[in-house]
């Protein structure tokens, strides 16, 4: 009688442990897309086939789960700069076909961001695959920048000379993330249409990270390159991290001897620390392919959760580093997250 009262009190103690852990203690989420060695997603991994770091110290993974159903928050952000025109039209296409395969008007949420010099919210957070679409067929057709008063804007906003050839990438990342995924909860992802160049913004390419990074936001990068639209003449290309700036209000075709950033460098550096994923458009993988393989990654991700061993209140970045127990799977997650005080 006495063990069995002795096996129920300890029971019960530890019941009242596992609720206290549910909910007392901040949970990191941690979304993973795994490939093999011929880059085919995996699906069919277990919780012990994952070791997860935080700034080098192994962390016990709680919670494990597939996300093939939770709710998502995707936004769109389309560079509609000179340099991008004419590649425009056939990124509307692509996109809309893509939002009708992803988005469950019951559960998720999408939006829409164009940016040239200037940087609007052109359609806000909507179900709507409707409202969605016409917002994607506003794209082709050039604007007049509204200025402070009209619209909604962000960092890099307005400005002289109305929407021109200038480019604020940069800040148009950071508006999706400070003023839109911020507030929202479960998954969330940005796919950005660009060529990578930067050359208005007023936060660097660091900072759009940071704001990503914050926001618990991954980044998609689809390269979409109109090389004519810089002309014939030679260009020298400048990368490498931190990038970023206010980089004048010139656009379209750089003059002779003139760098202008590589953009494949920014958006593969956007994709990879964000946890998301880095695409380029050429003849053998044209865009519609391109769209393809991103819905496949969001239908196909893990989600691990854990405890930090860190003591709550030490705010700042904490790297995370996920390790495949299987040496022949690559797995593509964020580079680590920012602690609140």
């Amino acid at each position: 009688m006495m063990r069995a009262l002795l096996v129920f009190v300890c029971s019960l103690l530890l019941a009242q442990q596992d609720a206290t852990f549910s909910t007392g203690v901040k949970v990191v989420n941690v979304l993973a897309t795994v490939r093999n060695r011929q880059s085919q997603i995996v699906q069919n991994l277990t919780k012990e086939d994952f070791t997860i770091q935080e700034d080098g110290r192994p962390q016990v993974i709680r919670y494990f789960s597939r996300e093939t159903n939770l709710p998502l928050t995707l936004g769109l952000l389309v560079d509609i700069s000179g340099s991008q025109r004419r590649v425009i039209p056939a990124e509307s296409r692509a996109s809309y076909r893509f939002l009708e395969q992803v988005l469950r008007e019951d559960k998720d949420l999408g939006f829409v961001i164009h940016f040239d010099r200037d940087v609007e919210l052109l359609q806000d957070l909507t179900p709507s695959r409707r409202k969605l679409e016409a917002a994607l067929d506003s794209l082709a057709t050039p604007v007049q920048s509204q200025g402070p008063g009209g619209g909604r804007g962000g960092p890099g906003r307005g400005g002289p000379g109305g929407r021109g050839g200038s480019t604020s990438l940069y800040d148009a990342a950071m508006l999706a993330s400070d003023e839109v995924m911020k507030k929202q909860t479960g998954r969330k992802a940005v796919i950005v249409l660009s060529d990578g160049v930067d050359t208005s913004s007023r936060v660097s390419l660091t900072q759009a990270i940071e704001s990503a990074q914050r926001a618990d936001t991954m980044i998609y990068s689809i390269l979409f390159s109109d090389e004519q639209a810089y002309g014939l003449r030679p260009v020298i290309r400048m990368g490498g991290p931190g990038m970023g700036g206010r980089r004048g209000g010139g656009g379209g075709r750089p003059p002779m001897g003139i760098h202008r950033p590589d953009g494949k460098k920014v958006l593969e550096r956007m994709a990879r620390e964000t946890g998301g994923g880095f695409f380029e458009v050429s003849g053998k993988q044209p865009i519609e392919k391109v769209f393809s393989l991103i819905e496949e990654e969001l239908r196909s991700q893990y989600s691990l959760g854990y405890s930090s061993d860190k003591p709550e209140g030490t705010p700042g970045f904490r790297g995370i580093h996920v390790v495949m127990n299987q040496r022949d799977l690559v797995v593509q997650t964020r580079s680590g997250y920012y602690a609140e005080q």
